[in-house]
Protein backbone atom coordinates (compact mmCIF):
# COMPACT_ATOMS: atom_id res chain seq x y z
CA UNK A 1 0.00 0.00 0.00
CA UNK A 2 1.37 3.42 -1.00
CA UNK A 3 1.30 6.29 1.44
CA UNK A 4 1.38 9.92 0.34
CA UNK A 5 3.84 12.27 1.89
CA UNK A 6 2.50 14.60 4.57
CA UNK A 7 3.79 18.08 3.93
CA UNK A 8 4.47 20.12 7.03
CA UNK A 9 3.50 23.79 6.75
CA UNK A 10 6.30 26.31 6.75
CA UNK A 11 6.79 28.04 10.09
CA UNK A 12 6.55 31.42 8.37
CA UNK A 13 3.12 30.49 6.95
CA UNK A 14 1.89 29.44 10.39
CA UNK A 15 3.06 32.76 11.84
CA UNK A 16 1.47 34.65 8.95
CA UNK A 17 -1.90 32.97 9.48
CA UNK A 18 -1.80 33.73 13.20
CA UNK A 19 -0.99 37.39 12.60
CA UNK A 20 -3.76 37.59 10.00
CA UNK A 21 -6.21 36.17 12.51
CA UNK A 22 -5.13 38.74 15.10
CA UNK A 23 -5.72 41.55 12.58
CA UNK A 24 -9.09 40.08 11.59
CA UNK A 25 -10.36 39.79 15.16
CA UNK A 26 -9.06 43.24 16.08
CA UNK A 27 -6.37 42.11 18.52
CA UNK A 28 -3.93 44.09 16.35
CA UNK A 29 -5.53 47.32 15.18
CA UNK A 30 -5.04 49.50 12.09
CA UNK A 31 -2.11 51.83 12.62
CA UNK A 32 -0.79 49.81 15.55
CA UNK A 33 2.94 49.18 15.77
CA UNK A 34 4.02 45.56 16.13
CA UNK A 35 6.45 44.64 18.91
CA UNK A 36 10.13 44.41 17.88
CA UNK A 37 11.08 41.27 15.94
CA UNK A 38 13.12 39.94 18.85
CA UNK A 39 10.10 40.21 21.19
CA UNK A 40 7.66 38.73 18.65
CA UNK A 41 9.97 35.81 17.93
CA UNK A 42 10.10 35.03 21.65
CA UNK A 43 6.30 35.26 21.95
CA UNK A 44 5.75 32.90 19.01
CA UNK A 45 8.73 30.75 20.03
CA UNK A 46 10.14 30.84 16.50
CA UNK A 47 13.35 32.00 14.86
CA UNK A 48 13.70 35.59 13.75
CA UNK A 49 14.25 34.62 10.07
CA UNK A 50 10.90 32.74 10.05
CA UNK A 51 9.18 35.70 11.68
CA UNK A 52 10.78 38.12 9.23
CA UNK A 53 9.59 36.01 6.29
CA UNK A 54 6.01 36.02 7.66
CA UNK A 55 6.10 39.80 8.02
CA UNK A 56 7.37 40.17 4.46
CA UNK A 57 4.47 38.07 3.19
CA UNK A 58 1.98 40.26 5.07
CA UNK A 59 3.65 43.34 3.62
CA UNK A 60 3.16 41.88 0.15
CA UNK A 61 -0.52 41.34 0.95
CA UNK A 62 -0.86 44.97 1.94
CA UNK A 63 -1.64 44.31 5.60
CA UNK A 64 1.63 45.51 7.13
CA UNK A 65 4.08 48.27 6.32
CA UNK A 66 7.60 49.11 7.48
CA UNK A 67 8.69 52.61 8.39
CA UNK A 68 12.37 53.37 7.97
CA UNK A 69 13.90 53.13 11.44
CA UNK A 70 10.45 53.09 13.02
CA UNK A 71 9.35 49.46 13.05
CA UNK A 72 6.46 47.55 11.45
CA UNK A 73 2.84 48.73 11.54
CA UNK A 74 -0.57 47.45 10.57
CA UNK A 75 -1.67 49.65 7.69
CA UNK A 76 -4.07 52.28 8.92
CA UNK A 77 -5.73 52.56 5.48
CA UNK A 78 -7.03 49.00 5.46
CA UNK A 79 -10.60 50.27 5.45
CA UNK A 80 -10.12 53.41 3.36
CA UNK A 81 -11.38 52.01 0.06
CA UNK A 82 -14.83 51.44 1.56
CA UNK A 83 -15.05 54.63 3.58
CA UNK A 84 -13.77 57.26 1.15
CA UNK A 85 -16.66 57.34 -1.38
CA UNK A 86 -19.17 57.54 1.44
CA UNK A 87 -17.26 60.36 3.14
CA UNK A 88 -17.32 62.26 -0.14
CA UNK A 89 -21.05 61.66 -0.44
CA UNK A 90 -21.60 62.95 3.09
CA UNK A 91 -19.78 66.16 2.26
CA UNK A 92 -21.95 66.81 -0.78
CA UNK A 93 -25.33 65.51 0.41
CA UNK A 94 -26.65 66.34 3.88
CA UNK A 95 -29.63 64.00 3.35
CA UNK A 96 -27.18 61.09 3.61
CA UNK A 97 -27.13 61.75 7.35
CA UNK A 98 -30.65 60.36 7.61
CA UNK A 99 -29.64 57.26 5.66
CA UNK A 100 -26.71 56.76 8.01
CA UNK A 101 -28.95 57.04 11.06
CA UNK A 102 -31.22 54.33 9.64
CA UNK A 103 -28.15 52.20 8.99
CA UNK A 104 -26.91 52.79 12.54
CA UNK A 105 -30.31 51.72 13.94
CA UNK A 106 -29.83 48.31 12.34
CA UNK A 107 -26.14 47.76 13.03
CA UNK A 108 -25.57 49.38 16.43
CA UNK A 109 -28.65 47.77 17.92
CA UNK A 110 -27.36 44.34 16.92
CA UNK A 111 -23.84 45.14 18.14
CA UNK A 112 -25.25 46.17 21.51
CA UNK A 113 -27.34 42.99 21.63
CA UNK A 114 -24.38 40.70 20.99
CA UNK A 115 -22.04 42.71 23.24
CA UNK A 116 -24.44 42.11 26.15
CA UNK A 117 -24.78 38.46 25.15
CA UNK A 118 -21.11 37.62 24.51
CA UNK A 119 -18.96 40.29 26.16
CA UNK A 120 -16.46 39.10 28.75
CA UNK A 121 -15.12 40.94 31.79
CA UNK A 122 -12.27 42.49 29.80
CA UNK A 123 -14.75 43.76 27.21
CA UNK A 124 -16.92 45.33 29.91
CA UNK A 125 -13.89 47.05 31.43
CA UNK A 126 -12.94 48.44 28.02
CA UNK A 127 -16.48 49.75 27.36
CA UNK A 128 -16.53 51.48 30.76
CA UNK A 129 -13.15 53.05 29.98
CA UNK A 130 -14.38 54.46 26.68
CA UNK A 131 -17.48 55.93 28.33
CA UNK A 132 -15.24 57.75 30.82
CA UNK A 133 -13.29 59.13 27.87
CA UNK A 134 -16.54 60.42 26.35
CA UNK A 135 -17.40 62.21 29.58
CA UNK A 136 -13.92 63.74 29.83
CA UNK A 137 -13.70 64.90 26.18
CA UNK A 138 -13.76 68.64 25.53
CA UNK A 139 -14.94 70.09 22.24
CA UNK A 140 -17.03 68.55 19.48
CA UNK A 141 -14.16 66.87 17.59
CA UNK A 142 -12.73 65.29 20.73
CA UNK A 143 -16.18 64.15 21.84
CA UNK A 144 -16.93 62.67 18.40
CA UNK A 145 -13.65 60.74 18.47
CA UNK A 146 -14.39 59.40 21.96
CA UNK A 147 -17.95 58.38 21.02
CA UNK A 148 -16.73 56.50 17.93
CA UNK A 149 -14.22 54.69 20.16
CA UNK A 150 -17.09 53.77 22.49
CA UNK A 151 -19.03 52.21 19.61
CA UNK A 152 -15.87 50.44 18.52
CA UNK A 153 -15.50 48.92 22.00
CA UNK A 154 -19.12 47.72 21.77
CA UNK A 155 -18.36 46.15 18.38
CA UNK A 156 -15.31 44.41 19.84
CA UNK A 157 -17.44 43.07 22.72
CA UNK A 158 -19.90 41.61 20.20
CA UNK A 159 -17.18 39.13 19.15
CA UNK A 160 -18.43 39.33 15.57
CA UNK A 161 -15.57 40.16 13.20
CA UNK A 162 -17.94 41.33 10.45
CA UNK A 163 -19.49 43.91 12.78
CA UNK A 164 -16.10 45.00 14.08
CA UNK A 165 -14.61 45.56 10.64
CA UNK A 166 -17.74 47.34 9.47
CA UNK A 167 -17.21 49.86 12.28
CA UNK A 168 -13.52 50.12 11.44
CA UNK A 169 -14.22 50.67 7.76
CA UNK A 170 -16.80 53.37 8.45
CA UNK A 171 -14.98 55.17 11.27
CA UNK A 172 -14.45 58.39 9.26
CA UNK A 173 -18.12 58.41 8.26
CA UNK A 174 -19.28 57.73 11.81
CA UNK A 175 -17.01 60.48 13.14
CA UNK A 176 -18.52 63.00 10.73
CA UNK A 177 -22.06 61.90 11.57
CA UNK A 178 -21.47 62.03 15.33
CA UNK A 179 -19.80 65.45 15.09
CA UNK A 180 -22.74 66.85 13.14
CA UNK A 181 -25.18 65.34 15.61
CA UNK A 182 -23.30 66.89 18.53
CA UNK A 183 -23.49 70.27 16.80
CA UNK A 184 -27.26 69.91 16.45
CA UNK A 185 -27.67 68.74 20.05
CA UNK A 186 -25.81 71.81 21.27
CA UNK A 187 -28.67 73.93 19.91
CA UNK A 188 -31.19 72.26 22.24
CA UNK A 189 -31.16 72.85 25.98
CA UNK A 190 -30.60 69.59 27.87
CA UNK A 191 -30.28 67.61 24.60
CA UNK A 192 -26.62 66.74 25.18
CA UNK A 193 -27.42 65.61 28.72
CA UNK A 194 -30.25 63.39 27.46
CA UNK A 195 -27.97 61.85 24.81
CA UNK A 196 -25.32 61.14 27.46
CA UNK A 197 -27.97 59.53 29.67
CA UNK A 198 -28.92 57.30 26.74
CA UNK A 199 -25.32 56.14 26.34
CA UNK A 200 -25.10 55.41 30.06
CA UNK A 201 -28.32 53.39 29.83
CA UNK A 202 -26.79 51.46 26.93
CA UNK A 203 -23.65 50.82 28.97
CA UNK A 204 -25.70 49.65 31.97
CA UNK A 205 -27.71 47.21 29.84
CA UNK A 206 -24.57 45.74 28.27
CA UNK A 207 -22.75 45.42 31.60
CA UNK A 208 -25.67 43.64 33.25
CA UNK A 209 -25.73 41.40 30.15
CA UNK A 210 -29.31 42.17 29.08
CA UNK A 211 -29.28 41.88 25.26
CA UNK A 212 -32.85 43.06 24.63
CA UNK A 213 -32.44 46.09 26.90
CA UNK A 214 -29.14 46.93 25.22
CA UNK A 215 -30.70 46.87 21.76
CA UNK A 216 -33.65 48.95 22.98
CA UNK A 217 -31.31 51.51 24.60
CA UNK A 218 -29.33 51.85 21.37
CA UNK A 219 -32.48 52.35 19.30
CA UNK A 220 -33.92 54.86 21.78
CA UNK A 221 -30.74 56.91 21.62
CA UNK A 222 -30.67 57.01 17.81
CA UNK A 223 -34.40 57.78 17.62
CA UNK A 224 -33.84 60.77 19.87
CA UNK A 225 -30.94 61.98 17.71
CA UNK A 226 -33.12 61.73 14.62
CA UNK A 227 -35.96 63.59 16.36
CA UNK A 228 -33.64 66.47 17.30
CA UNK A 229 -32.09 66.52 13.83
CA UNK A 230 -35.49 66.81 12.13
CA UNK A 231 -36.68 69.46 14.55
CA UNK A 232 -33.62 71.68 14.18
CA UNK A 233 -33.57 71.41 10.40
CA UNK A 234 -37.27 72.26 10.20
CA UNK A 235 -36.54 75.40 12.22
CA UNK A 236 -33.65 76.26 9.89
CA UNK A 237 -35.91 75.79 6.89
CA UNK A 238 -38.57 78.11 8.33
CA UNK A 239 -35.91 80.70 9.12
CA UNK A 240 -34.57 80.58 5.57
CA UNK A 241 -38.07 81.07 4.17
CA UNK A 242 -38.62 84.07 6.43
CA UNK A 243 -35.33 85.63 5.36
CA UNK A 244 -36.20 85.15 1.68
CA UNK A 245 -39.56 86.86 2.23
CA UNK A 246 -37.87 89.77 3.95
CA UNK A 247 -35.41 90.19 1.09
CA UNK A 248 -38.18 90.07 -1.50
CA UNK A 249 -40.27 92.59 0.45
CA UNK A 250 -43.27 90.25 0.67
Amino acid sequence: MAYSKINQPKISDVIMVQLEQMILEGSIRPGQKLPPERELALQFEVSRPSLREAIQKLEAKGLLMRRQGGGTYVKDQLWQSLADPIVELMHSDSESQYDLLEFRHATEGMMAYFAALRGNDADMKNIKRTILAVEAAQGIEAQAHAIVQFYRSVAEASHNVAMLHLVLSLSPVLHKNVAQNLELLSRREEASTIANDHRLALLAAIVRRDPEAARAASNEHLSYIEEVMLSVREEDSRLQRSLRRLKSGV
